[in-house]
């Protein structure tokens, strides 16, 4: 399965961090939030990685080239910032299957593979991951609406008044079929092409879709004290795993 990551915003929540890099070269326990984006993709088998970029994008280019850990790498343009589905669309012509799609500002520590394992098992047009956040925060993400039995029935974008609290997380498996949807999208409020209307639009036509409650933690890297929360949170992890014999923990931070 391939894996397409988003990374083409130019960050200006996270400035000053921002103001001569890509918010995807931005560090996070000394590396690079695309390097843990790529190594968490490689595990789950990622056998391609194709990125989008656009601010700053040959920051990026010149410092990953053409693979990553003996992983092909192919860089696609998004010219404008016109939303995740207009991002999505520019690398259609490079799939034909399944893929994995992870917004390039997220770092994981989470069942990811639970999400590639039923796109695998149950041939889904859609899984993501989706967690519960505090009411207040919900309406800085696609928020999901369910019914009585707890089944997701439409996906709203940023919404004033969220009908839940329940999110998607900035990770995803998809079949072809997402890239039709992204063609149907309109503009929102916002005068972007949303992920979370092309996601809807495939909950409307009847596909099948699953969403997967997190196990783990992730942190969504929009803001300085965001990168500050998950470098401290690798950080803690690396501090507490078990020395094996001859190897030792640091506090560097890792996957």
């Amino acid at each position: 399965m391939d894996a397409v990551i988003l990374a083409a915003g130019q960050g200006t929540r996270l400035r000053p961090l921002t103001d001569d890099k890509p918010k995807g070269m931005v560090e996070v326990a000394g590396k690079p939030i695309l390097t843990h984006c790529f190594e968490r993709l490689i595990e789950l088998g990622a056998s391609g990685l194709h990125v989008v970029v656009g601010y700053k994008k040959q920051a990026i280019i010149n410092y990953y080239e053409d693979e990553f850990e003996g992983v092909p790498i192919t860089y696609t343009h998004q010219r404008e910032q016109k939303g995740l589905a207009h991002a999505l669309l520019t690398v259609e012509e490079h799939i034909d299957d399944d893929f994995m799609l992870m917004l390039g500002d997220n770092i994981f520590e989470a069942n990811l593979q639970d999400v590639v394992n039923r796109q695998r098992e149950e041939r889904a047009d859609a899984a993501f991951l989706v967690e519960e956040v505090p009411w207040d925060e919900a309406s800085r993400y696609g928020v999901c609406d369910t019914n009585k039995y707890g089944e997701i029935t439409n996906v709203v974008e940023k919404p004033d008044d969220p009908p839940s609290n329940l999110v998607m997380t900035g990770f995803y498996t998809f079949s072809p079929a997402i890239f039709h949807a992204c063609h149907l999208v309109q503009p929102s409020d916002r005068g972007e092409y949303e992920i979370s209307d092309a996601v809807d639009l495939l909950l409307q036509s009847g596909r099948t879709i699953d969403a997967i409650r997190m196990n783990g933690w992730r942190t969504d890297v929009g803001y300085p004290e965001d990168r500050d929360a998950a470098e401290e949170r690798l950080q803690g992890e690396a501090e507490t795993e078990p020395v094996q014999s001859g190897v030792s923990t640091t506090s560097s931070g890792g996957e």
